[in-house]
Order: structure tokens, then C-alpha cells, then sequence
């Protein structure tokens, strides 16, 4: 009963720091403004306990800033911030690769991953891709990233990589909506495809440091479209949650 209501207790702080999240990304909370507990509790209609949970993780995160005097207000990220957590899932998730190919992979997951290589050619490969199948190019490089991490079976190293995926902006599909054309869109993913591809073959031939260095690599290109983003006004207002983006040092956010 006690390892029920423990695991209960999981699952609602898990979905309130979930749903505040989403509304700190969509703009229904704003940088710079104080909540308290007790609002957030009326606001997502719950009790105080897994919300005030949901705040010290998405607090540990750097999401957000406890106030001594009660409350907590939205932090907004510098790029220097964010570079860093895309570099850190780029890391783990390139330690996943190295573990894949030297301890060998399952015949399984080496086939899903080789599945969703298939998946990719056939989108990608479409005349008339363009920006609106970003978001179905979206769902599938989620799932490959999820199959490449669970391959290694190890809770550990999925639990670093979740953790790094909730940090805003550095999971791996979280730029990819911003191009200046679908030509742009298309040429810049080719190149994460070729990614994907050698990664994958990389791990069936048992060589670890090469896998490793292309999936350091392949977490640069969000870097690359971090950049772009954020010299651009342009682009950075096809992000969601681009506000949260500190422009420059000065602005105290």
C-alpha cells in the first residue's frame, strides 16, 4: 500500500511539472512573473503536494527561481544555457552509442533502429517534402533517439537522458521546427539522416569511439540551429517558448 501511494505520488508530480512545462513553453506562464504555489495548485486543479514537488524539480532544472519570500518566478535561458544542456544530452546519448557498439546490441533493437532509418528515407525521400512534414519528422527522430537510448537497457543512462530531454529547448527534435524554406528544411536534415545511418552502422561494427563521436556531432546540429535562431527574429518566433530565450547578457530575464 505504501509502494502504491509512493508510486501515485510520482505519477502526479511527474504530470504537474508535465503540464507546467507545456504552459510555461506556451506562454500561459511568463518569464518574470511570481506564482506561488497555491495559484498553480487552482490553476491545474490539484492538491499543493506533488505541485510543490513538480516546482523544486523544474527548479533543480534552472526553469525556475524560488523566491525567499515565497513564490517562484520563470527564468529565462541564456544561449550560453542552453548550448551547454544540448551539448550534455549530445553526451550521454553519444555514451549510449559507445555501450551499444562495444558490449553489441540486441538483434531486436538493432532492427527497430534499422526500421526507422527505412522511415526517415521515405519522408525524406518525398518530392514534396517541405516544412509541413516537420512535425511528422518530429515524432520519428523522437522515436529513434527513445530507441537508441532503451537498446542499452540501462535505467540509469534513460533517466540522464529524460532529464536532460525536459530541460527547454535541448531534446533532440526541439529546434527543428525553424528553416528558412523546405529546401533548407530538407538539406539541413539530410545531413542528421546521414547522422542516424552512420551511428547505426557505427554500432553494428562494434566500433565505440566512432559511434560516440558521431552523436556528439549529430546534438551540434541543434546548436547550429540554436544560432540560427537566435540571430534571426525571424526564425526564433517559429520556436515555441522563445520567449524563455534570454537575448543578450544584459537583459536580466
Amino acid at each position: 500500500m505504501i509502494r502504491d501511494e509512493h508510486r501515485s505520488g510520482q505519477t502526479q508530480t511527474a504530470r504537474a511539472a508535465m503540464t507546467l512545462r507545456d504552459m510555461i513553453i506556451d506562454g500561459r506562464l511568463r518569464p518574470g512573473e511570481r506564482y506561488t504555489e497555491t495559484q498553480l495548485a487552482e490553476m491545474l486543479e490539484m492538491s499543493r503536494t506533488p505541485i510543490r514537488a513538480a516546482l523544486q524539480r523544474m527548479t533543480d532544472e534552472g526553469l525556475l527561481t524560488a523566491q525567499t519570500g515565497g513564490g517562484y518566478f520563470i527564468r529565462q535561458l541564456s544561449r550560453d544555457e542552453i548550448a551547454e544542456t544540448i551539448e550534455l544530452r549530445g553526451m550521454i546519448e553519444g555514451m549510449c552509442a559507445r555501450l551499444l557498439a562495444e558490449r553489441g546490441i540486441a538483434a531486436v533493437a538493432l532492427a527497430e533502429l534499422v526500421d526507422l532509418l527505412g522511415e526517415f528515407d521515405l519522408l525524406l525521400g518525398d518530392d514534396d517534402f517541405g516544412c509541413a512534414h516537420l512535425p511528422a519528422y518530429e515524432r520519428l527522430n523522437a522515436r529513434f533517439h527513445d530507441a537508441l537510448v532503451a537498446a542499452t537497457g540501462s535505467a540509469l543512462l534513460a533517466q540522464e537522458v529524460a532529464r536532460a530531454n525536459a530541460r527547454p529547448f535541448a531534446s533532440a527534435s526541439a529546434l527543428v521546427g525553424m528553416y528558412e524554406s523546405d529546401r533548407a528544411a530538407r538539406r539541413h536534415l539530410l545531413i542528421g539522416q546521414d547522422h542516424h545511418r552512420a551511428v547505426v552502422d557505427a554500432i553494428r561494427d562494434r566500433q565505440g569511439a566512432r559511434a560516440e563521436a558521431i552523436m556528439r556531432e549529430h546534438g551540434r546540429l541543434s546548436l547550429r540551429n540554436l544560432t540560427r535562431a537566435v540571430d534571426s527574429s525571424q526564425l526564433l518566433d517559429r520556436i515555441r517558448g522563445a520567449a524563455l530565450i534570454r537575448q543578450s547578457d544584459e537583459e536580466t530575464g
